[in-house]
């Protein structure tokens, strides 16, 4: 590692220690428009606190790559030379996202056929970063894939899993940074526990099962910011109010259809809610209702939950129904011919659209790497789930199917909902 030029006091994490190389990066245009994008879009509007950004997240990530990388030097799997490698790529991994993070997601693949993990790699090969990175000694091609853990390199492809796996340095940061900063409880973890406890086995990075009771309880923090926080549906329906917002405006604000890096990066949350809220007085049905969900979201006037319902199960059959946009589409259609409410006023939420983030499913349908040690020293590979009763129990497709409405439809809409999908019992109830 270089040298320390300069140190940032994160509340998570405490002093964060940044080399010149991460210092240019930092002051570059691509991580300082992260200062103007929230972590969790509307969830300030239910958690007041929740008001980080994007920006310190990155922080966050870059740290703990740094502790991973560090404890992989040590125990002989990598190089020295791939710590700050390993730093700067976590520092990166998140540039790409747009405004209100994960809530723009949803206009990315239905019109751009992307993802921000494909614009973080175009923005580090295209931006400004390229020639910091080249002018430091580090392939942008390299970075780019790195970045979004999609290294190719065979000897070291394993370091992936730091940037993008299931107990990566993203997922280390982002529950105990949420947690703090929305003032739930339910995301801390052990995260020197879980970093100390990984090594190489078979060619993965895999988890001691010494650290078994930090591990189930990894699963747990996100499993439970999940209901609290992320899918709550109050913050939800924050978040569908931009999500149609920006799809009634896109063209008219040009959400979608930059060209450049320069262009992207114009787009944050204040530029975007401005160009929303620019469009009062439009004659345009669309425009109305995109000015009309930008005002209610920036003065907490939301949407209401008029019906919820929990699925648990282990059949992807109706996870992947629901999870159709037509098949949603129909069922708003039927809702609206039911209440004779405007469809453009009736919304369902699945927990699988993209605009959801940090769905905990993606960890337990896909099993985590753990090894035992063997009495001869030797290391045996095994999946949590063949160890854990808790993986197994919480496994499988959790759908939360919300109907949501604007204030003064909320009665007509409920009572439409309950025709269609069966009243539901009056003890479920899912967020607060």
């Amino acid at each position: 590692m270089k040298d320390w030029v300069s140190e940032i006091r994160d509340p998570v994490h405490g002093y964060i220690y940044i080399t010149d190389a991460e210092r240019k990066i930092i002051d570059a245009l691509p991580l300082q428009r992260l200062r103007r994008i929230k972590q969790l879009a509307g969830a300030h509007l239910t958690y007041a606190g929740g008001e980080h950004s994007r920006f310190v997240h990155s922080l966050g990530v870059m740290y703990l790559s740094g502790l991973f990388a560090n404890h992989l030097v040590q125990e002989g799997y990598i190089d020295i030379e791939l710590v700050e490698k390993l730093r700067i790529a976590g520092l990166l991994h998140d540039i790409g996202h747009g405004p209100f993070s994960h809530v723009y997601e949803e206009l990315l693949e239905k019109y751009r056929d992307t993802t921000h993990e494909e614009l973080t790699e175009w923005l580090v090969k295209k931006s400004e970063v390229k020639d910091i990175l080249s002018s430091n000694g580090f392939s942008p091609k390299e970075m780019a894939t790195l970045a979004i853990g999609s290294l190719k390199e065979t000897k070291n492809s394993f370091v992936n899993q730091i940037i993008a796996g299931q107990f990566s340095a993203d997922i280390l940061d982002y529950l105990p940074r949420d947690s703090h900063f929305t003032g739930v409880e339910y995301g801390r973890v052990d995260v020197n526990r879980l970093i100390n406890s990984v090594e190489l086995v078979d060619g993965i990075l895999a988890m001691d099962l010494t650290a078994f009771y930090a591990l189930e309880s990894l699963l747990i923090a996100r499993y439970e910011m999940f209901k609290a926080v992320y899918f709550h549906r109050t913050v939800r329906a924050a978040g569908i109010l931009l999500i149609k917002a920006m799809e009634y405006a896109r063209d008219e604000i040009h959400l979608t259809d930059f060209r450049s890096p320069e262009e992207y990066l114009e787009l944050d949350d204040s530029s975007v809610m401005q160009g929303l809220l620019s469009l009062k007085g439009e004659r345009d049905k669309r425009l109305r209702i995109s000015y009309d969900f930008a005002k209610r979201f920036n003065n907490r006037n939301l949407l209401k939950c008029t019906y919820e319902v929990m699925f648990h199960h282990k059949d992807q059959f109706f996870t992947n129904i629901i999870s159709r946009d037509e098949v949603r589409e129909k069922i708003v259609d039927d809702i609206s011919t039911e209440s004779e409410v405007d469809p453009d006023y009736i919304m369902i939420d699945v927990p699988t659209v993209p605009s959801v983030p940090y769905n905990p499913l993606q960890t337990f349908n896909s099993d985590i790497p753990v090894f035992q040690r063997n009495s001869d020293g030797s290391k045996t590979l095994r999946r949590l789930s063949e160890v854990s009763q808790l993986v197994d129990a919480l496994a499988g497709y959790v759908n939360i199917v919300r109907v949501y409405t604007i204030p003064q439809h909320r009665a007509k809409v409920q009572n439409a909902s309950e025709k269609i999908f069966g009243k539901k019992p009056s003890s479920i109830r899912v967020s607060f």
